[in-house]
């Protein structure tokens, strides 16, 4: 029968109980105790160190283990009993290793602190939460690099000011998506070169009289070094902040890749269509397919972004060393990883399944003249000044706008009629299959050019690496 030990671990000093309101307004238990496996680590290596130096004997250690593996099994059972006067995962663990293993649990906490402790186990929380979003983020560009090579060939107008600017293939575009989520990845990867430090024997604030051997604590818990400066060590967040920023960029990404998505999606775009399992119907619109993947996860970008602010904002006016408000910075962090991952997986799963409307597509590239730069390049190349040329299919345009019809439509004589240079070939360039055609180049839109981006990436780009 799982009990739990109801004294306050750190209640000596008072004269009179704490009080129930500000017991309970004060506790962050009910939130930090999905650190718990990130304690238990903490707690493991500190526990072998402190052995390694004559604190705990071979047969405290032991017992410590023992007692920490039983707490690991109640608390992935569901039987764990937290407690509000225990105020925090870290004293619940502390209060049940003791119950359980007498003496030897009130050993652990020597030559730390919760100050120190806390950091440790936000670093360790972090570092696996990176891990498992750095994998959602892979599966999505493995998703846009598959739907970009199906749509290397796709032919769909570009836009500038959200207006028809020059054809792109929809292979192009994706491929845009896929470089924000690189650059996504390299941010997040540096992140966790910077929180991949150890706090722990950092102590309160000012370090321990006994003598720990960090690097050892350090190598235990995968750290690549210990701290340098203890009073950094225990009130630094700027792991945190970093992390937040590095998420809200990743969900502006989402966001401005949901915009396009909801866009094409509607009747008046229709370029594609989003399965209806990440779509809703209306209640009382019968006809209705709400992409409401895409708009939630718009949505959730405020909330994020709201997350580093919050952050900031909490750290803005704070004294060294640690003080109380920093027990605010854990649900922010904790919503801020649980919306990426979410995310991510919903963006991973819905991919594969958008369907382009090629056709579609493709007549609305044909429209608002998106061939008109290949006009003018084409007169440049004939020996005439850009600015010329571009006055010359500024009047062709007109002329267009007038007749209705696009500049491929207009006939040869036409088209002579603004500059004898002119020859049959310029319909070679006003097609929309010239136009992309003719940008073969390093990141250029020409369907060769996308598959050859799309074989880099997947030969370059795809390693996840998260220290």
């Amino acid at each position: 029968m799982t009990t739990v030990n109801t004294e306050k671990l750190s209640s000596a000093r008072f004269a009179e109980a704490t009080d129930a309101f500000v017991e309970e307004f004060t506790a962050s238990v009910n939130f930090d105790q999905r650190m718990a496996q990130q304690d238990i680590q903490g707690s493991l290596a500190h526990a072998a160190m402190l052995c390694k130096i004559g604190i705990l004997t071979e047969q405290d250690l032991a017992d410590i283990r023992r007692g920490l593996a039983q707490i690991q099994v109640e608390i992935e059972r569901g039987e764990f009993i937290w407690s509000i006067k225990q105020e925090d995962v870290h004293m619940n663990i502390e209060a049940r290793l003791t119950d359980l293993i007498g003496i030897a649990g009130k050993k652990l906490h020597t030559g730390r602190s919760r100050n120190d402790q806390v950091a440790t186990d936000i670093r360790l929380y972090l570092r696996s939460e990176i891990g498992v979003i750095l994998k959602q983020l892979q599966r999505l560009q493995i998703a846009l690099l598959d739907l970009a090579e199906r749509e290397a060939d796709t032919i769909m107008p570009g836009f500038t000011h959200l207006q028809v600017a020059q054809p792109v293939t929809f292979g192009h575009h994706l491929m845009a998506w896929f470089e924000m989520l690189s650059r996504d990845k390299e941010r997040l990867q540096d992140c966790s070169k910077r929180l991949n430090v150890m706090p722990l024997g950092a102590a309160a604030l000012a370090g321990t009289s006994y003598p720990i051997d960090r690097f050892m604590t350090a190598e235990l818990l995968g750290f690549s070094r210990p701290s340098n400066n203890s009073l950094d060590s225990v009130s630094d967040r700027d792991f945190a902040i970093e992390f937040a920023a590095a998420g809200s960029l990743i969900m502006m990404h989402l966001s401005r890749f949901s915009e396009e998505l909801v866009l094409w999606a509607s009747a008046q775009f229709n370029f594609i269509d989003i399965p209806d399992a990440f779509c809703t119907g209306s209640s009382i619109m019968p006809q209705k397919k709400n992409p409401d993947v895409p708009e939630l996860v718009r949505g959730k970008s405020g909330r994020v972004t709201g997350h580093l602010v919050s952050l900031l904002m909490l750290m803005k006016s704070q004294p060294l060393a640690y003080n109380k408000d920093n027990q605010e910075d854990k649900e922010p962090l904790f919503d801020t990883a649980d919306t990426l991952i979410n995310c991510l997986r919903a963006f991973a799963d819905m991919m594969p399944r958008i369907q382009a409307k090629r056709e579609n597509m493709y007549n609305a590239a044909k429209k608002g003249f998106a061939t008109a730069t290949d006009l003018a390049d084409y007169l440049v190349r004939k020996g005439m000044p850009f600015r010329d040329a571009h006055e010359v299919v500024g009047m062709a345009v007109r002329l267009g706008l007038q007749t209705d019809r696009d500049l491929s439509e207009l006939s040869l004589a036409e088209l002579q009629g603004f500059a004898e240079t002119i020859t049959a070939d310029v319909f070679d360039i006003l097609k929309l299959e010239g136009s992309v055609a003719a940008r073969n180049h390093i990141g250029g839109t020409a369907p060769d050019a996308v598959r050859k981006a799309i074989c880099d990436a997947r030969q370059n780009t795809l390693q996840i690496s998260v220290n």
